[in-house]
């Protein structure tokens, strides 16, 4: 489900009308996150690492209005839950976009992300299935300890989609952490909201 926002009433009507018109009205920040607490209490769970922190992106995520707008036809709506399409790698070291839909509770949510990757890697080709724009696009790059990043983008192609990406897990002295990377439109957002989702994350990652 979603609604429309009421863009005469908006205080950042002026803001989106402005970035909107770009041929690149995406904007993205690069940080380090302290993923002690959240490695210990995957392993506690059994729930695999990645999937523990992509729940807890999808938590903060559908928390927070800002990165649940959307742009449709040069319109605002905003979305009532927000899923994730997270890159998933094969044997083959191709991969495919996958669809994980969120879900509050954790242990259904790690089912349905279990079911999607066996999918994905066992199907062949991108896009083997329909989208709606109701997602984050998610991808972890697990090799590298990467201090900034950039997405390919097709500035024909209408996105307002928030892009979140992960780099290597890296240790120092018991104490884990990783980067994080947030791409998103500046017509429906702006910096201090990306340090809200940032901070709500880093707090989500510390329970």
């Amino acid at each position: 489900m979603k609604q429309k926002l009421n863009l005469d009433t908006w205080n950042r009507k002026e803001h989106f009308e402005f970035f909107k018109q770009m041929e690149e009205p995406f904007f993205g920040m690069t940080t380090r996150i302290d993923c002690t607490k959240a490695y210990e209490k995957a392993k506690q769970l059994g729930v695999s690492f990645f999937t523990y922190y992509l729940h807890k992106t999808l938590v903060a995520v559908n928390s927070l209005e800002t990165f649940r707008y959307r742009i449709i036809n040069d319109e605002v709506y905003i979305f009532d839950q927000i899923n994730a399409s997270a890159t998933i790698l094969r044997e083959d070291k191709t991969f495919g976009f996958s669809l994980m839909k969120y879900d509050e509770n954790l242990t259904v949510f790690a089912e349905i992300t279990k079911k999607e990757i066996e999918r994905i890697q066992n199907t062949t080709g991108l896009i083997t299935r329909d989208f709606d724009i109701n997602l984050i696009h998610f991808s972890a790059v697990p090799w590298i300890d990467f201090t900034s990043y950039s997405h390919a983008r097709s500035f024909t192609f209408p996105d307002s989609c928030p892009k979140i990406s992960f780099g290597k897990m890296i240790d120092e002295n018991g104490k884990k952490s990783m980067t994080i990377a947030v791409h998103v439109h500046h017509g429906l957002m702006d910096g201090y909201h990306v340090g809200e989702f940032l901070t709500l994350f880093q707090h989500l990652m510390n329970e």
